[in-house]
């Protein structure tokens, strides 16, 4: 029986899920400074707790070095890795707060999730074939070798992340929300939107911002250095997902990144379906996606 983890968020915030559907048992006394996960085989029971680790924690690794150099990938893609990068961004432009936080595309399960058949290729994907196949739509750039130390090296913090969490097991914990795909989406509605909500970070023309030496502050949502359009986050309610549950920045006073929550599922459409179909790199290769029919209605 796969065991199913749940996870308590022990930094800014503390987010503490039950198991669903199963009675709650009498609380077991736990030394929490010996054990940072605690198992068992009975899935009905409260089975184990996530703790999200500080960056500090690395340094106890026996290989901190390597991911150390992961967490800098991740943060600094486009500075350190310029010939595999043709837009400005960085991984974790999408993956937010270094991929640790509910709904913002966390790498807590990465590691344990791959390899697995993704939809849209109707393939076997490894760990290794996702990251560069965002390496080639979302960073509009080319795939790493994968046995190179700079793919080691981000797997290396994933893993680090996901905190031992036994094979063929999950942290509870969602990627992305959800937003009504019955909605129409309304473009001209979704300029306005973006310009009172998103111009302030992404810029007046969706080109970002970078700071004195050319880094990447915020990232451009269309022209020639955006994600190209084979990238999930060209998809009107794909993108309105990602922006419902994490845009606006700086706005509530809870949480790592003080994010989402100000804009309804409409709001998050329109302005999708704004920047989204404004214009941004080819991907030619999206002919092959979804081979076997099933094609989401916002696919590019």
């Amino acid at each position: 029986m796969n065991n199913r983890i749940i996870m308590t968020f022990l930094a800014l915030a503390v987010f503490a899920v039950g198991l669903s559907g199963c009675s709650k048992p009498e609380p077991v006394e736990r030394n929490a400074t010996q054990f940072d996960l605690i198992l068992t085989d009975d899935a009905n029971q409260d089975i184990a707790t996530y703790v999200l680790p500080q960056d500090t924690a690395i340094l106890e690794e026996p290989n901190a070095d390597q991911i150390f150099y992961g967490k800098r990938l991740l943060n600094e893609t486009k500075r350190l890795l310029p010939d595999h990068v043709g837009a400005a961004m960085n991984c974790n432009s999408c993956h937010i707060a270094q991929g640790k936080i509910p709904l913002g595309d966390p790498y807590i399960n990465s590691f344990t999730t791959y390899p697995r058949v993704m939809p849209r290729s109707n393939t076997l994907v490894d760990l290794e074939g996702r990251i560069n196949g965002c390496f080639q739509r979302s960073m509009n750039g080319k795939p790493l070798d994968r046995e190179s130390a700079e793919m080691a090296a981000m797997i290396a913090y994933m893993k680090w992340l996901s905190q031992k969490t036994p094979a063929n097991s999950k942290v509870n914990i969602s990627n992305a929300g959800k937003v009504d795909t019955s909605l129409i989406p309304d473009s001209i509605r979704g300029q306005v939107i973006y310009h009172a909500q998103c111009a302030t970070c992404h810029g007046d023309n969706g080109e970002g911002i970078k700071d004195s030496r050319g880094d990447i502050v915020f990232p451009p949502l269309w022209g020639d250095e955006s994600f190209n359009i084979g990238a999930g986050m060209a998809r009107t309610y794909k993108a309105a997902a990602f922006v419902k549950y994490n845009m606006p920045m700086g706005i509530q006073t809870q949480g790592l990144w003080g994010h989402g929550n100000v804009l309804s599922d409409q709001d998050a459409v329109d302005v999708s379906e704004y920047f989204t179909h404004m214009p941004r790199p080819d991907f030619p290769a999206i002919v092959n996606d979804w081979p076997k029919g099933n094609m989401p209605k916002d696919a590019r």
